[in-house]
């Protein structure tokens, strides 16, 4: 069952790490005695940034609720597991809706996409009815709005049931439904050309783009949307937060990858150079922080609060030159974006739960939930700390914005 949303090919892939992930967990229950529904002997990296004492800590070390990164439209995507719920009477049913709605919290004023896997739901784990409706009922406006697509895998009898109360959260898209009858396929993203065509600017590397490019260090996409951006959208309410036509977006990325002129103000919406900026950033290889730095990144929430800073500071500084320069461009511009939050609302820490998984990533594998909140963590220190982070090592004049 599918509802206005990321494309049948990335749903596919999401399914197939899904199956694969829980045959490896059957198999290793059948190793265990009583494994079959029991609350895991091992805490899931997901809780594993909560503290022990955390109010929603035993909640969290099952992984029924993951953020798994950004669907092919940069919208946050947030997958519900039923496998992983363990029996009714380890589970506090109130307790679960209480941290779906915290996390939940972080992502609804932007666009977002949920997957709801309805496999593993037995009499033995399955909440209530009355649970269903106080969770419906909980659930208003600001949780509906921008929920773009709603997925639904393993569906049974009792889904329709479910499917009944929680209509109203749908938006349903008349386009799409065509579209699975025959119109022309929603637009899937597809690697760039081997060899890439000398003005390839998304998915390549950021050496082939310097050294395409006459050395410079600045991608054109990277200056020329944050050059229209910085004059056009910084009063802007929900920059970055909010997404651009699908459509739109594919023609803007052709344009770059043919090396032909763009002009935003054609598109008529201030959205697509912001997407299209988080697309760059996303569709890189490598991210922009580096897979040598993850760790370091992803161990921020262990440091010390007043040592956090210095701490980004020293792992920044050990960023090759390119990735450097990059991102004290980027970094120098969203910290602009965050001075204008009294009119575009996107503090520091809304700009680095958009641009967390756009700058880094793990090597393999997608960001579980636990791994989002020292990502994000660190993103905020950047952003919000710019002159103590960047000051002592600056870039080239000229590839300042």
């Amino acid at each position: 069952m599918m509802l206005s949303g990321i494309d049948l090919e990335q749903l596919a892939e999401i399914v197939q790490r899904f199956l694969f992930t829980e045959l490896q967990k059957d198999e290793e229950e059948q190793k265990s005695v009583g494994g079959s529904l029991s609350t895991p002997a091992s805490v899931p990296r997901e809780a594993s940034y909560l503290d022990i004492n955390h109010p929603y800590y035993d909640v969290a070390r099952h992984g029924i609720i993951q953020v798994t990164g950004d669907d092919n439209y940069g919208r946050k995507l947030v997958v519900f597991s039923c496998c992983r719920m363990p029996p009714s009477h380890q589970l506090n049913h109130q307790k679960l809706l209480e941290y779906l709605k915290y996390t939940l919290d972080q992502y609804v004023e932007s666009d977002y996409t949920v997957v709801y896997f309805h496999f593993g739901l037995r009499s033995i784990n399955k909440p209530s009815l009355k649970w269903l409706q106080r969770a419906y009922k909980e659930f208003d406006r600001k949780y509906k709005k921008n929920l773009k697509a709603l997925y639904v895998v393993h569906p049974t009898n009792f889904i329709k049931i479910l499917w009944n109360i929680f209509k109203p959260l749908i938006r349903h898209d008349d386009k799409l439904r065509a579209t699975q009858k025959g119109g022309p396929p929603l637009p899937a993203k597809t690697p760039p050309p081997r060899p890439p065509l000398p003005t390839q600017q998304f998915g390549v590397t950021l050496q082939y783009l310097k050294d395409k490019n006459q050395g410079a260090l600045i991608p054109p996409v990277v200056k020329g949307t944050v050059s229209y951006l910085k004059l056009k959208g910084l009063q802007t309410e929900g920059l970055f937060r909010r997404s651009a036509r699908v459509q739109a977006i594919k023609e803007i990325q052709k344009l770059y990858n043919l090396g032909k002129p763009v002009n935003y103000d054609d598109c008529d919406d201030i959205h697509v150079p912001a997407v299209i900026l988080k697309t760059f950033l996303r569709e890189l290889p490598e991210p922009l922080l580096t897979y040598d730095l993850y760790e370091q990144v992803h161990s921020i929430a262990s440091v010390e609060s007043s040592l956090r800073v210095s701490h980004c500071k020293k792992s920044v500084e050990s960023l090759p030159e390119h990735n450097y320069v990059l991102l004290k461009y980027l970094t120098c511009f969203l910290h602009m974006v965050s001075q204008e939050s009294i009119h575009n609302k996107m503090t520091p820490f809304n700009l680095a739960c958009v641009f967390g998984l756009n700058l880094i990533w793990p090597p393999r594998g997608t960001a579980s939930l636990g791994a989002l909140m020292p990502l994000n963590m660190f993103s905020e220190l950047l952003i919000e700390h710019y002159s103590k982070i960047f000051g002592s090592r600056a870039p080239p004049s000229e590839v300042l914005p």
